[in-house]
């Protein structure tokens, strides 16, 4: 039970009579000369229908003059069976009585204390704010302190509507006294103070005076501080200072800064005291921040032109003095962009002292799988970690030093190795004997490093396993497809073969997208374009992701949009696991390097290049190209010149790939295989779908039970919704609305959703037309 509760419960009883001798009232009047319970009226009338006001015409709280009162309470009696209350704010019973004297505006009521009631205490007295509370008949019987600061407490309590809905054992069985009750209307100071200081008009505006008044005495005792007369400057720097109880509201305005967006632009217009030494805490004043952003931007970019060693020593030391910057609450804000990138910057110090070893390819390869590969994963998160131009032009200074030099010592060993062996790799690949339910995913310019990640994310759809091998010779899309697919045995090349693009070896003809597509049919793959999940029982060839494309359209920018590209790969993964996929394997053409300041320049004459890309070249028949010239791995007979370290034969790149580097001709090979507890034998039909408008009427066929229905512009996308809202399929059938008008005749996808929300059998539709 509540206050209101037991208020409700006591005014009718004041209407109560012996029937047999006494005729009920018609009418309960509430007299309230001080007009205490005045400014909980709005509350009372929406909950009680036969509450009525004395005073101006209102129809929103049921109030109006006299005439009109007894015109409502008669009609009201009329339809109910509850006797009508008129409440009388700043009338006492003394003016009802001594009708002449009383104002003309209260005569017609003056009958009615004839025919009706008081609400009384049972002494006769008008009922009080303090009587109520404290009067164990008829009352709430509650110890009451009965000084001043608690009445003028409780009044305050009660206008701010704190006090109605409060359970009556709350208040029983202990002392209420004047702080006790400001505690309800602040109950969590310390998130006051940051409310306040987020939007000071606005807050006390919305408060009220009541709640105002309890905030300004809190902040005296507790705080120290006056918000009138010390402000919001002198509380922000009391805030940045987190000293005695400002350490807490520090603490919370960390946890929770989203939530107060405007305090921000307070601190940053406040230093920390002259005072403060080396030691002291800075880490509340975000200009100090600012200060040791730019002042890491200087000795960044210093370091571009310095030996890799020296540089990765100095990086460290940089650590140490800027890493702690990632626990200030401006690192979560976005505001330290250089002391995040410090992390990965270290990391690369550390990791790039040695380069991947081994006496052939291979055991170098195996070097990088069990962890170079972080060098180049760190590279990227810095990257990633830096958004603006002078920012960005800091890290890649640093990068060109200590990352740079690793790349291109790594890619002059491993090109030695090549050289000494002859070629990168030994073995054509052969046919994939893929069991049914195999579905190849073709990334392209997935590099080993960016797998790893995938790898990661990939462990919440079952078990994976990666490996890796290599791509052919030159490290391209055109020649790297066709090696990495099931059907390689079946592909040749020729002499006449251009731009690398190899051909079917049965009859030469050239390996483009169609006849492509047309071997893999041939050989029993499914060849799925977007949003096609074909048929899980068989074997699917799958084509997605975005890398390549977007790394030599936006260079740098790949690193910091890497995970959107990721994401949009997990999604085209998950559409088909849920239409039925039990296995993947995904595969790639090649990786590529991404270089700050862009790849060197290498020279090679266009007269001895028949065809000249970035990182390779075909040669002339009269040619000699470069030490690294190698037979295509389609047709050795075409010569293929390389160019040497992480070089390249075009000016301004910072994105490239076809060359011999472990980042380029190491590919990945994913394979996973979707959690048993997924696999879930359905048989789910679609009977009828029919569209009346743009409502979708939907019969389904299944024995299971509590599923749903939902229409998508994605399948597997939750969030691409586009119905009013998800229904259930009750008795095989749902109906489901679409609210935006503009979207019909739009391609759409209904999805039938189990008890976890697992998408378990879609149909394609379109908005507003039947099949």
């Amino acid at each position: 039970m509540t206050f209101l509760t037991k208020l409700l419960e006591s005014i009718p009883l004041a209407a109560r009579v012996n029937r047999g001798v006494q005729v009920t009232p018609a009418v309960i009047l509430w007299t309230d000369k001080d007009r205490q319970w005045e400014t909980i009226m709005k509350s009372l009338v929406a909950v009680m229908p036969e509450l009525f006001i004395f005073g101006p015409y209102s129809t929103d709280d049921r109030g109006g003059p006299a005439i009109w009162l007894k015109f409502a309470i008669s009609k009201f009696s009329q339809n109910n069976l509850s006797v009508p209350v008129i409440y009388l704010p700043g009338i006492g019973r003394s003016d009802l009585r001594d009708i002449e004297s009383s104002a003309r505006e209260l005569q017609p009521l003056a009958e009615l204390q004839y025919r009706g009631v008081y609400w009384s205490q049972v002494n006769g007295k008008d009922w009080t704010i303090n009587a109520f509370l404290t009067s164990k008949t008829n009352g709430l019987g509650l110890d009451i302190v009965q000084d001043k600061l608690t009445q003028i407490a409780l009044h305050r309590v009660l206008e701010a509507g704190e006090l109605l809905d409060r359970p009556i054992s709350e208040l029983q069985g202990r002392q209420v006294n004047a702080e006790w009750l400001d505690s309800l209307l602040a109950p969590n100071p310390i998130r006051d103070i940051l409310f306040w200081l987020n939007d000071p008009e606005l807050i006390r505006e919305k408060w009220g005076e009541g709640r105002w008044s309890v905030f300004m005495s809190r902040c005296k005792k507790d705080f120290g501080f006056d918000p009138i007369t010390d402000g919001e400057m002198i509380a922000s720097e009391k805030l940045a200072l987190k000293a005695g109880a400002w350490k807490e509201v520090w603490s919370q305005y960390k946890d929770s800064f989203q939530s107060f967006p405007k305090i921000i632009d307070k601190l940053e217009r406040i230093s920390p005291p002259a005072s403060f030494g080396l030691f002291d805490d800075t880490s509340g004043f975000p200009k100090v921040n600012v200060e040791q952003e730019l002042l890491l931007s200087s000795k960044l970019e210093a370091l571009g032109d310095v030996a890799p060693n020296v540089a990765r020593e100095a990086i460290i030391k940089l650590e140490v003095e800027h890493g702690p910057r990632r626990q200030w609450v401006w690192a979560r804000m976005g505001r330290s962009p250089l002391a995040i990138a410090m992390a990965h910057l270290s990391n690369i110090a550390d990791l790039s002292r040695k380069i991947p070893g081994g006496v052939n390819p291979d055991e170098m390869a195996e070097y990088y799988k069990n962890g170079a590969w972080k060098v180049d994963a760190e590279a990227m998160l810095a990257l990633a970690s830096v958004k603006t131009k002078a920012d960005t032009k800091a890290v890649c200074s640093v990068l060109r030093s200590i990352y740079v030099s690793w790349l291109e010592a790594s890619a002059f060993r491993l090109q030695q190795l090549v050289v000494d062996q002859g070629g990168l790799s030994k073995v054509k690949p052969k046919l994939v004997s893929a069991d049914e339910g195999l579905c190849f995913i073709f990334v392209d310019g997935l590099r080993y490093d960016v797998a790893v990640e995938l790898n990661s994310r990939l462990t919440d759809i079952g078990t994976t396993s990666l490996s890796g091998k290599w791509t052919s010779l030159p490290s391209v899309t055109a020649s790297g497809k066709a090696w990495a697919s099931p059907i390689a045995s079946f592909i040749g090349g020729n002499s006449v073969d251009a731009d690398f693009e190899p051909s079917i070896a049965s009859d030469s003809k050239p390996l483009n997208s169609y006849n492509f597509r047309r071997l893999l049919n041939e050989n029993g793959y499914q060849t799925l374009g977007n949003h096609e999940n074909g048929d899980p029982t068989g074997k699917a060839w799958v084509e997605c992701g975005d890398l390549d494309h977007y790394g030599h359209e936006h260079g740098l920018r790949l690193a910091r949009d890497l995970n959107g590209q990721l994401e949009q790969i997990m999604e085209r993964i998950h559409e088909l696991k849920d239409a039925g996929w039990r296995q993947f394997r995904i595969v790639t053409d090649h990786g590529w390097l991404l270089v700050p300041g862009g790849l060197p320049k290498s020279e090679l004459s266009k007269f001895e290049t028949q065809t000249r890309w970035g990182r390779c070249a075909v040669l002339k028949d009269s040619s000699h190209g470069t030490h690294l010239t190698f037979g295509w791995d389609w047709c050795k007979d075409v010569q293929i010149a390389m160019a040497p370290g992480i070089s390249n034969f075009i000016a301004g790149a910072e994105y490239a790939h076809g060359g011999i580097s472990l980042q380029e001709c190491l590919v990945p090979i994913i394979d996973v295989k979707v959690a048993a507890a997924e696999h879930v034998q359905m048989n789910i039909e679609f009977s009828k779908v029919s569209w009346r408008g743009l409502r979708c009427n939907i019969e389904v066929s299944s024995a299971l039970t509590g599923l749903r229905v939902d229409i998508r512009t994605k399948a597997a996308l939750a969030k691409s919704t586009i119905a009013s809202s998800v229904k259930a399929i009750i008795d095989g059938k749902a109906s489901l609305a679409i609210e935006d008008d503009s979207l019909a005749g739009v391609s759409a996808v209904i999805v039938i959703l189990d008890v976890t929300g697992s998408v378990i059998q879609k149909i394609s539709t379109t908005i507003g037309e039947s099949a």
